[in-house]
């Protein structure tokens, strides 16, 4: 991600909370699929709305993005609560891909293609890719998030090619956006 994106997120956080302090309604939905032990990795957390509700969950939560003032925020949030959740400020397009294995990985509104095979290799064996993420679909009733940000209609389902799919969805979901909902699993 070119400087000019961290700056950009810097900015936003900076000045307010994008996203919100609760984590998504599709995730805590689909809370039942997903581990409450074992380490995970939030890429692009952001603000800490994820990876504090997973580490109050039991998980050792390892958050990764590209804006200190995004790991700020999501370091007060963990704090204020007592949880301890490691912070890697990190440019996801250019750095290498957090060392595993990873029983869970999440991807929540954060789309960059190539990251995905890397996230699968990173996993343990029965370990977990989550990804939430809009749809082209979303322009229909948004603006945001651009074209170039959306997975094209049934795209998540290829790009977990090789994992087990336990569960996947799509559609105007929980948070307002034609969203795409995938769980897969990592088979020995």
């Amino acid at each position: 991600m070119p400087t000019d994106d961290r700056e950009k997120w810097d900015e936003r956080y900076g000045a307010l909370d994008p996203y919100g302090e609760t984590p998504s309604g599709v995730l805590t939905r689909h809370e039942s699929l997903l581990p409450s032990t074992g380490n995970a990795l939030d890429l692009a957390g952001g603000n800490g709305r994820h990876a504090c509700w997973l580490a109050e969950r039991g998980m050792e939560v390892t958050i990764a993005d590209i804006s200190s003032k995004g790991l700020e925020r999501a370091r007060r949030r963990a704090e204020s609560t007592g949880l301890q959740i490691q912070y890697l400020q990190m440019d996801l397009e250019a750095d290498p891909f957090p060392t595993g294995p990873w029983s869970l990985v999440l991807s929540c509104l954060y789309l960059w293609r190539p990251l995905i095979p890397a996230a699968i290799s990173h996993l343990s064996p029965g370990g977990l890719l989550v990804i939430l993420q809009p749809t082209v679909t979303n322009l229909e009733r948004h603006t945001r998030p651009p074209r170039k940000y959306l997975l094209q209609e049934d795209e998540l389902l290829s790009l977990a090619r090789g994992l087990e799919i336990v569960h996947h969805e799509q559609g105007w979901l929980d948070d307002g956006r034609h969203d795409a909902f995938l769980v897969a699993r990592k088979t020995p």
